[in-house]
């Protein structure tokens, strides 16, 4: 008998945690490299690496590096998703998290402007490029993971711990600035900004060492047992599953609530129009993010009960009511309703979408393809929200209504990824080995008639 089957030894008992636990740490590492990135972004880098440009344009160009990851991601999850689904995942979740470890060490070892000129910000560009090719494959590979090994009727709030950990990577990096961003400005610019690109190699290496001691799925395994894996997964994946991955492209602009509130929001609350402090803005991402590692939970166990469509749904739609009284008071300076409106946007109400999407996604889509279409499907998502810092910056107005435009850009993200959940089939009761299958068996029966 197939060790995948009737599962009664305490190994087998146990894995499911430990997926969700693995997926945690390794996820908190791996996103601890790439928000320090959006941190730094939107404080120094325009100083560091941008100083002939003035303020506005520095930031704008700042933030467009950290948009340029996001044009990788899509090529990241093409090959990476290729190996996922034909090598098995956690192969590739050990790679995504090497690769980060490499490329955040290395931007903090990087000369600035004044030392190497125009060379400074080419090689930044490059080795954000690297970050954004590993978290191409990160998420898709821990949901998968943790997916695969999580008992019926609790796969959405065993996948969870996968977003709960890109929270929790969140909070220690804006909790590592919080010091950081208050030494004086000379030394902050020269060497600040370094220590926390340097303390990835210490966790890189603890993520590491937890992904090595989690076996393979048993979902990829019997698929392997019974040479069900495609040669070209990828090609499988466009012939059968081009819908669902069209559906999750435009779910994943609900990422644009999260890049507008934690990249956008701190660049543009400390100009010099706006004038907050750096610190205060850093905690309201800071609380936020605690209350979102209990919601998120909470959320997705409320769709393993009723459904994935209608609790993501109301984070998508909710999301874009919320975020207009955020921007409000954000540009309004208003200190006391940026932590309520702004907890009460990233902490609460996009939870219920932030903390569903992994299970909503996953099931889309059959083991044989499961890590391609989650990984093609949310980067390219993903990618055209990475860049909206920088655009949000290019269209936000001076004054009292400045807010708006940007308001009109994220509440419309936010309303497509709503709307185009509610297309999708509920798959909150469907066993894992039948998920994915409708559009197989119809490929299949169209080639038995022809």
């Amino acid at each position: 008998m197939s060790t995948n089957s009737a599962p009664t030894g305490s190994a087998h008992e146990h894995t499911p945690g430990r997926a969700a636990l693995a997926s945690f740490v390794g996820s908190m590492l791996e996103y601890y490299d790439f928000f320090i990135y959006g941190a730094a972004a939107g404080l120094v880098f325009p100083e560091v690496f941008f100083p002939d440009s003035d303020p506005s344009t520095g930031t704008l160009l700042s933030l467009a590096t950290f948009g340029v990851a996001y044009v990788a991601r899509p090529v990241g999850a093409v090959v990476i998703g290729h190996f996922g689904d034909k090598l098995g995942r956690k192969k590739m979740l050990v790679l995504t998290l090497l690769m980060m470890g490499f490329s955040t060490f290395l931007i903090g070892a990087l000369p600035s402007y004044a030392q190497i000129g125009v060379a400074a910000p080419v090689l930044l560009v490059l080795l954000r490029v690297l970050q954004g090719l590993s978290a191409a494959g990160e998420q898709s590979g821990a949901n998968s993971m943790t997916l695969e090994h999580a008992p019926e009727g609790r796969r959405a709030f065993f996948t969870s711990f996968t977003l709960q950990g890109t929270q929790a990577g969140l909070i220690l990096a804006n909790l590592v600035f919080i010091p950081v961003a208050m030494l004086p400005e000379d030394q902050l610019e020269s060497w600040g900004w370094r220590i926390p690109f340097f303390l990835s190699a210490l966790v890189v290496a603890v993520g590491y060492w937890v992904r090595r001691s989690l076996p393979e799925t048993p979902e990829f395994e019997r698929a392997s047992e019974e040479e069900d894996v495609p040669e070209l997964p990828v090609a499988v994946l466009f012939r059968d599953h081009w819908a669902s991955v069209l559906r999750v492209v435009l779910c994943a602009l609900i990422s644009v609530v999260s890049t507008v509130f934690g990249t956008f929001a701190l660049a543009h609350g400390t100009s010099d129009e706006i004038g907050m402090e750096e610190s205060t803005l850093l905690w309201v991402v800071i609380l936020a993010n605690v209350v979102a590692l209990v919601a998120i939970p909470l959320w997705a166990m409320l769709s393993d009960r009723i459904g994935r469509r209608p609790v993501f749904v109301l984070g998508a739609l909710g999301s874009a009511v919320t975020v207009v009284p955020f921007l409000w008071a954000l540009q309004n300076s208003d200190e006391l309703l940026v932590f309520v409106f702004g907890i009460l946007l990233a902490g609460v109400v996009y939870s219920a979408a932030n903390g569903v999407w992994p299970s909503l996604y996953g099931e889309m889509f059959d083991t044989r393809v499961r890590y391609s279409g989650m990984a093609i499907g949310t980067q390219v998502g993903f990618a055209l929200g990475g860049f909206s810092p920088a655009i949000a910056a290019g269209i936000v107005g001076d004054g009292p209504g400045g807010w708006v435009p940007v308001a009109l850009l994220t509440g419309g993200a936010a309303v497509v990824a709503g709307v185009c959940a509610l297309t999708a089939r509920e798959t909150a009761h469907v066993p894992i080995e039948q998920l994915g299958r409708e559009e197989r068996t119809r490929k299949e029966r169209r080639l038995v008639e022809a």
